[in-house]
């Protein structure tokens, strides 16, 4: 059985869904293959599957949120917030800003690993020279890197005393009324076991039993008391960077909120003033600040991204027809997601594909699933 899964595998993801969009609502919603291949049950566009990065794009929402609240400062220093000194060796007399670790700018990398055990002390990872780069100062540079999010949700954690998890249910899920949760523990069982599981090559490698495992990464004795949290003190604790379960259904209604200047079904969420700051890019490829040389992102913002840039090397057009969309993509444990606006026209896309196949793209640094999926065709 498992070899057929593998085979089918290599052609083919195991699942997809997607879902087109415009301001007024859904347009379309199409899904195929197995949500869960052990117990028979088949995808839904509205099951809820670990997106990866497109978590980033959800927390600088609950982030935005905070700065119209005045409790938190794009520009200001973190370390007030966290309370120790948060700065790269190489140059301590540069400030980290919120802006500076929502557009990968902070010179923080991913050279030491990110998914901390439940009982980490962040403070102590940071100061390992290994985690920063010394050959760019803060704001001059940009690297795509994950742990600038478990910051980003401590100082979000210090700034409320609200566990990361809770609060982005606050501020963003519970008031779209969208059945989703950073990790399964703030999430309904009802919604836990319509869980899409994560496959690679046909065998499952994430949230494959998502009603019963421990529902964050267990403290370095195996335990998984989450009363232990402390604000703060593990950012990471609740993936912010990568742990959002939603659905391609949830997904755009998040797109319809951008596409509505900050407000969707009537919900009036984010200023227009706020979006206009996500929609607003921070970092653009020039060739010598950064970036990948695959072409794959050119243009970045506060946790969002932006296609189809007109420069030689870039290759960030999964749709192929140059239009100007942003939005995030996601990719993990065999995953691959994305969720793009088209300001201009109105419309949107998400989609959500598991186990996908190894194929590059023909048109672009993305995969060729990718690239079916944001096309449509």
């Amino acid at each position: 059985m498992l070899t057929l899964l593998a085979a089918a595998a290599a052609v083919q993801p195991v699942a997809t869904a997607r879902v087109t969009f415009d301001r007024a609502g859904i347009v379309s919603t199409t899904a195929s293959g197995m949500a869960d291949i052990a117990a028979g049950r088949r995808m839904r566009a509205d099951d809820p599957v670990r997106v990866a990065s497109i978590s980033k794009l959800v927390t600088a929402i609950g982030v935005l949120r905070l700065v119209e609240a005045k409790r938190l400062n794009l520009d200001a220093d973190v370390s007030g917030l966290l309370g120790w000194r948060l700065r790269n060796p190489a140059f301590p007399d540069v400030p980290i800003t919120l802006r500076l670790l929502l557009s990968h700018r902070s010179s923080l990398t991913d050279r030491i690993d990110y998914v901390l055990p439940l009982d980490a002390d962040m403070r102590a990872v940071l100061a390992d020279p290994a985690a920063w780069g010394v050959d760019h100062a803060p704001g001059t540079w940009f690297r795509y890197t994950n742990f600038n999010f478990p910051v980003i949700a401590a100082v979000m954690e210090r700034a409320t005393g609200e566990r990361f998890d809770r609060l982005m249910d606050r501020l963003v899920l519970a008031p779209l009324k969208l059945d989703a949760c950073f990790n399964w523990a703030a999430c309904a069982p009802g919604t836990r076991a319509r869980a899409a599981v994560l496959y690679r090559d046909g065998v499952p490698v994430k949230d494959m039993d998502a009603a019963t495992a421990c529902p964050v990464t267990p403290a370095r004795d195996g335990s998984c008391d989450l009363a232990s949290w402390r604000a703060g003190r593990n950012g990471a604790t609740f993936s912010p960077q990568g742990g959002l379960r939603i659905s391609a259904q949830g997904l755009a209604t998040i797109g319809r909120l951008l596409l509505g200047q900050g407000r969707v079904d009537g919900v009036r969420l984010l200023t227009p003033r706020s979006v206009a700051l996500l929609q607003k890019p921070l970092w653009r490829s020039d060739g010598r600040n950064g970036g990948g040389e695959d072409g794959f992102t050119c243009r970045y913002g506060l946790a969002v991204a932006f296609l189809a840039t007109p420069e030689p090397g870039c290759r960030d057009d999964p749709f192929g027809d140059g239009g100007q969309r942003l939005g995030h993509a996601g990719e993990a444990y065999g995953l691959r997601s994305g969720l793009w606006i088209d300001p201009g026209s109105g419309t949107g896309v998400a989609y959500i594909a598991t186990d996908v196949p190894a194929a590059p793209g023909v048109r672009s640094a993305y995969s060729a699933t990718e690239e079916r999926l944001a096309a449509g065709r």
